[in-house]
């Protein structure tokens, strides 16, 4: 309830955009305010990262005129990590001034650019508890967590990146979409074990482990990375949306994933037809022909993938 007026806000949807440092936050947020705008939608972009400076797109809320990075390591001389904390505790502390600016904007699709700091999403409640508070403030929101795409060529970096994941959906505790970034870039850093879809929705990992097992390096570690694995597996909560920002159908992809999460697409918002909704309820419309054509646009399919020259071998 507003503390201003003391009347209930009306629904406000959004999405907030977390993920490691480098992972494509402004760049995503910057593209998905323009497409969402190219659909008829009002667009308000929050920036919540106390150490983003300069950013491409024009923030309608700017969290740095609260408090930035650089003034609390000069006046605390805390390091970069210790800072960005301190940050996000100071804005749990004073919600009241982001009430008041968030209550300026009616009407209106939020975006949230949040810190890159993994402790922020894995560890450390303040981030969540801010969260929360805007849930109480009705807004409905899905946390988009972007990681990059080239990290499916490691096996040991993709389950990684799997736990980190999967730790940051229990503990945010919101509607959650995992996003692939930069899917131009996948296959930068070497190729792909398997098709994409087996790292999109995360099929067998046995499979993986095997791979793992083949470097000397990993080999002692069999059992740790078996146990990680199984972790990933029992929850079955992990899965991926690729992406590559200057896509029009992968934003697509992304925003229908995203819309069905926090319940825009059952709104009465933007005028919908019965069937586009019975879709999105009944899960209808399969993420395995959209991955496979971005599979076919950005995989080098003509090669042979790892799996099949060990088993030629």
């Amino acid at each position: 309830m507003s503390a201003q007026t003391g009347v209930q806000p009306s629904l406000r949807f959004g999405q907030v955009v977390i993920g490691p440092p480098g992972s494509g936050k402004t760049t995503y947020c910057q593209g998905m305010r323009e497409f969402l705008t190219s659909l008829g939608r009002k667009v308000v972009v929050v920036n919540m990262d106390p150490a983003n400076e300069g950013t491409p797109y024009s923030c309608a809320v700017d969290i740095a005129e609260l408090v930035t990075l650089d003034d609390v390591m000069e006046n605390l001389k805390l390091g970069p990590n210790g800072g960005l904390l301190y940050c996000m505790e100071y804005v749990e502390a004073n919600l009241d001034w982001l009430e008041s600016k968030l209550a300026q904007f009616s009407d209106c699709y939020f975006l949230f650019d949040c810190p890159g700091q993994v402790e922020l999403y894995t560890h450390q409640s303040s981030v969540k508890n801010i969260f929360s508070q805007l849930a109480k403030w009705n807004f409905r929101l899905t946390a988009v967590h972007l990681v990059d795409s080239h990290y499916c060529a490691d096996p040991a970096k993709f389950i990684s990146v799997l736990c980190t994941s999967l730790s940051t959906m229990l503990h945010v505790e919101l509607p959650h979409v995992n996003v692939l970034s930069k899917m131009d870039l996948i296959e930068q850093y070497g190729r792909l074990a398997f098709n994409l879809d087996f790292y999109t929705e995360v099929m067998d990992l046995t499979y993986l482990l095997d791979h793992l097992a083949a470097d000397p390096f990993f080999k002692k570690f069999r059992h740790l990375n078996e146990k990680l694995a199984e972790v990933v597996q029992d929850y079955s909560l992990v899965s991926f949306v690729p992406l590559n920002v200057q896509d029009k159908d992968s934003m697509v992809q992304v925003l229908r994933a995203v819309d069905k999460a926090n319940g825009y697409c059952f709104g009465d918002l933007e005028e919908r037809n019965l069937q586009a909704m019975m879709s999105a309820a009944v899960g209808a419309d399969f993420q395995f022909s959209s991955t496979l054509g971005v599979q076919e646009r950005y995989v080098d399919t003509r090669r042979k993938t790892v799996e099949e020259e060990m088993m030629e071998l």
